[in-house]
């Protein structure tokens, strides 16, 4: 995942609101115990999730609709980063039928 960085300054009114709605509709993505805020990380991921669940070409777009995360963090390894998403074990089943293709979207982003 590319850090992205918006300047309010670039943005107009609509694209600003549009920006906002996404981030909301992103927080649904996460699924954390109450009084449990999320990391930037958190919500960066959740908002990857959601961009691949609003892509019209997307070929996991419907199964991505029911997937959430309950954490992420990242790690170091052999002089590389790599960011470990934990799901809930409810969506286990549909992480696993797409976890590939799910992969290869989430780098992209």
């Amino acid at each position: 995942l590319k850090p992205s960085v918006l300047s309010a300054f670039a943005l107009s009114p609509c694209q600003r609101l549009r920006a906002a709605a996404a981030m909301i509709n992103a927080r649904k993505k996460i699924l954390k115990e109450k009084g449990a805020a999320p990391t930037d990380l958190e919500e960066e991921v959740a908002k990857a999730l959601f961009d691949i669940e609003v892509t019209p070409s997307s070929d996991i777009k419907a199964d991505v609709r029911d997937i959430c995360i309950s954490s992420a963090q990242e790690v170091e390894a052999k002089n590389r980063s790599a960011i470990v998403i934990h799901f809930p074990y409810r969506v286990w089943k549909t992480v696993r039928k797409i976890h590939g293709r799910l992969i290869r979207e989430l780098e992209k982003k």
